[in-house]
């Protein structure tokens, strides 16, 4: 496995030692981890906090020839909102971890241009698999169902 998601995953677990939601990601501009973060919805009480989300609030500001270079690795599928800003931002590749416990809108981002290496993880999964059987009601809440 790359630094990069190895990155992402340490996020994910700093998430789940904090009593949250063990997702992660980082992201990678020039070969060098810009942003990190990880799903922050139970800890700040935020409605918006995903893992990707928290990465790119804790990357600041960059310019949108910045993002045009990037590589976001997320531990899981990002969902739509977090697709929507891999979209807005014109972020060119996402390496995702896995997307055997939930599955974003891969096809429509591939769609659009975007490149989806997609790992199927063993630990990305069995972080969830056990999350999800854990806590299926916040898990359900992040998700929205």
């Amino acid at each position: 496995m790359d630094e990069f998601m190895r990155a992402a995953i340490d996020e994910a677990k700093k998430g789940l030692a904090d009593g949250g939601i063990p997702i992660g990601s980082v992201l990678v501009i020039d070969g060098k981890i810009v942003g990190r973060g990880h799903n922050q919805r139970v800890q700040k009480g935020s409605a918006v906090l995903h893992a990707e989300m928290d990465c790119l609030e804790n990357a600041g500001r960059l310019k949108a020839s910045d993002y045009q270079r990037a590589v976001l690795y997320s531990t899981l599928s990002p969902c739509d909102m977090c697709s929507g800003t891999v979209l807005l931002y014109k972020i060119p590749k996402v390496v995702i971890g896995e997307n055997k416990t939930f599955q974003g809108p891969e096809e429509y981002v591939r769609s659009r241009g975007v490149e989806l290496e997609i790992l199927n993880d063993a630990e990305c999964i069995k972080l969830m698999e056990d999350f999800i059987a854990a806590r299926p009601e916040l898990w359900n809440e992040d998700i929205g169902e």
